[in-house]
């Protein structure tokens, strides 16, 4: 339907991650009571205690119960979130920790509506409260003991990440972060990154959540939130998990763009795009054997300081996170932002998983600030994002639209980026990081358990960068990328991937990205007139698959490729064989796609395919298009008065209407074709 836009990542609804509190005191091995057992009502009850060891048995009780999703609605109901708010300034620091951790795990483990309810109870007032403590117990002149201090910082840190949650999930929640000042409290947690660096993640986690599409937060930022930002991006510490922290802090500042004084901004745009390059420029699959070896040689000199109780609790974690991201992927129809580090879930003792699992995410973000990056900042929508290619300025002769290849979209970036990301070498970078995960890594992730989750995300990465070369190609010319050459081995590399193997994938986040990637160089190829590398029987084959796919940005892709490359074809001598069988899978998905959408795309993709030329006519008749398309017309006009105001947005629907008369004046050329 003409222009593909780049999407941008959004921001997840929630962070599908708990932390499991594990600070209860020896008191309760003494307890005859089974706190997993426990019903909601007397755990509850327990936070009145006087005891200050009971009612931080009962808080890690709660944290550790309400993991299983199934418990929260009994503990909604019993009012646990105004019972635990109190106890978030409770006399005792390991009540606090405890209580906090529940709040936070309720609020991951809940969702989006359990955050609502949680800031609809006002927790944030309690919670905005113990943050100032905290940070006021950070001010040098205020004397703790070593141990305490430790405690406050680990207080701080639940808390932060409960605000983290709440701000993904919650409108009120980011307006009365935005209200209350917690921008200099949650950079002060931030400036924690040389001595603790666990906190500083979560409050970078936090700020880059916060900053992201907040106009009124931009009014709040000073010299001193972006200097802490930059001392930040230029800390040099070697660790994965300090690499995380310099791309969490990239982003944020890419977030807060338009707030950044004149002067710094082409300084700044340099050190974000450095900073992203450089942390493409690591090989996850050398590293992460090396990890692995390293861990051995530790555990055959020290026994694991983590039990296997422990370790077995991480994994479990990993693994429903993965299962919950794959269901809202699917779900949504599309790629979208997750922030998935589950760092503070694996077990102490455990460095080297760590600071594996850190490397990958810090990979994955980077490609997802660069989509950010090449795109505008228009809105799109989830499941179509193309506008329609019959507005009457695109019209061509006799009234039928130009097509596709002549629909590029318009170049969204500024010079500034644009350079930067050149400068950087960063299109290349991003087209390596497309290629399948090194073998070697993926076998020693399969051969240990706690390293399994592992693959998830290396594969992760791999499609963030099949989307953001998608991006990047849809932002830039084709010399930027490197001229005919580059743009043709991209095309082969990409054909690599998806008919490389004896079967084609099957794995719908892979094919949405790999198809969206394929659909955008292919469109530019075909602008630039570059013979494409794709054989029919390929073509054929990518259409069948895309056809049993559910997520319907695929199919939409797929058809848009036939479309692509069949008025490529048309151009050229001896192609009516190949014409007639993209027009015949065009016509095949016109009529029997259940989604509007689809049925849409590929009308205007045979629209594209069979608009001019002889061997598009000598196709059109062999395959009986006209009187196909005239028996598709009123079936596909009556979907779109039956089914469309309901299930398909304005932007949909304006485009279908669109195609409905697009339909009827590429009859009335057909007809004409006839009667040559």
């Amino acid at each position: 339907m003409g222009k593909s836009k780049t999407t941008k990542f959004k921001r997840p609804q929630f962070n599908a991650v708990g932390l499991p509190v594990n600070a209860v005191k020896e008191v309760e091995d003494d307890e005859d009571l089974d706190d997993e057992s426990c019903p909601a009502g007397e755990l509850l009850e327990k936070l009145h205690s006087p005891c200050a060891d009971v009612r931080e048995f009962a808080c890690a009780s709660i944290s550790r119960v309400v993991q299983q999703s199934q418990t929260i609605p009994g503990f909604l109901q019993k009012d646990a979130v105004r019972r635990l708010g109190p106890m978030l300034l409770d006399q005792s620091l390991a009540v606090r920790e405890t209580a906090t951790g529940a709040l936070r795990n309720l609020s991951a483990c809940g969702g989006q509506e359990v955050c609502e309810d949680m800031v609809k109870h006002d927790i944030l007032t309690p919670l905005t409260a113990l943050l100032r403590e905290c940070c006021a117990g950070f001010d040098s002149s205020v004397l703790l003991m070593d141990d305490q201090q430790k405690q406050v910082e680990d207080i701080a840190n639940e808390a932060v990440n409960l605000l983290w949650n709440l701000c993904e999930s919650s409108s009120q929640a980011l307006s009365v972060f935005n209200k209350a000042g917690l921008l200099d409290v949650v950079v002060q947690c931030l400036e924690s990154h040389q001595h603790n660096i666990e906190l500083a993640l979560s409050a970078a986690h936090c700020l880059h959540t916060v900053t992201d599409d907040n106009p009124e937060l931009l009014r709040s930022m000073n010299t001193a939130v972006l200097g802490a930002l930059e001392k930040v991006l230029l800390s040099s510490q070697p660790h994965m998990v300090h690499t995380l922290l310099r791309t969490l802090a990239a982003g944020t500042l890419w977030n807060m763009k338009s707030g950044l004084p004149a002067a710094r901004q082409a300084q700044t745009l340099g050190a974000v795009a450095a900073t992203l390059s450089q942390i493409l420029d690591l090989d996850a699959g050398l590293l992460i054997p090396e990890l692995r070896k390293a861990e051995e040689v530790r555990h055959a000199t020290v026994p694991p300081m983590a039990d296997m109780e422990e370790q077995a609790a991480g994994e479990v974690a990993v693994e429903e996170m993965d299962e919950e991201e794959a269901v809202k992927h699917k779900r949504k129809g599309k790629a979208v932002k997750t922030d998935n580090d589950v760092s503070d879930l694996l077990p102490r003792g455990r460095e080297e998983l760590r600071e594996a699992t850190a490397l990958l995410t810090a990979q994955q973000t980077s490609l997802e600030i660069i989509v950010n990056m090449c795109c505008s900042d228009d809105p799109s929508d989830d499941e179509w994002e193309e506008s329609s290619s019959s507005d009457e300025s695109e019209m061509g002769p006799d009234g039928l639209c130009g097509g596709v290849s002549n629909l590029m979209s318009p170049l969204c970036l500024s010079a500034e980026v644009h350079g930067a990301l050149i400068n950087h070498s960063i299109p290349e970078k991003v087209l390596k990081k497309t290629q399948f995960p090194r073998q070697e890594a993926m076998d020693v992730c399969h051969q240990n358990p706690a390293w399994k989750s592992l693959i998830k995300k290396m594969q992760r990465v791999q499609y963030r960068a099949l989307t953001c070369l998608h991006s990047i190609v849809s932002a830039m010319d084709a010399e930027s990328l490197g001229g005919v050459v580059a743009l043709q081995s991209a095309a082969q590399h990409l054909s690599s991937l998806v008919f490389g193997a004896a079967e084609l994938p099957k794995d719908e986040e892979f094919l949405e990205a790999v198809i969206s990637a394929m659909r955008s160089l292919l469109q530019m190829m075909s602008s630039k007139n570059i013979p494409q590398c794709m054989s029919p029987q390929q073509l054929m084959s990518l259409s069948e698959a895309a056809s049993r796919c559910d997520v319907v940005s695929v199919r939409v892709n797929a058809v848009a490729i036939l479309g692509i490359t069949g008025s490529t074809l048309a151009k050229e001598k001896d192609t009516a064989a190949t014409l007639q069988m993209i027009g015949n899978a065009l016509l095949q998905v016109a009529t029997t796609d259940e989604n509007l959408v689809v049925n849409g795309e590929a009308l205007d993709a045979m629209f594209d395919v069979f608009a001019d030329g002889e061997e598009a006519e000598t196709a059109a008749k062999n395959i009986q298009l006209l009187p196909a398309l005239k028996a598709l017309q009123p079936a596909f006009k009556a979907k779109i008065r039956k089914e469309g105001r309901g299930k398909y947005s304005p932007q949909q629907l304006c485009v279908l209407d669109n195609i409905k008369v697009n339909l009827r004046r590429f009859i009335g050329y057909l007809e004409k074709v006839v009667k040559k």
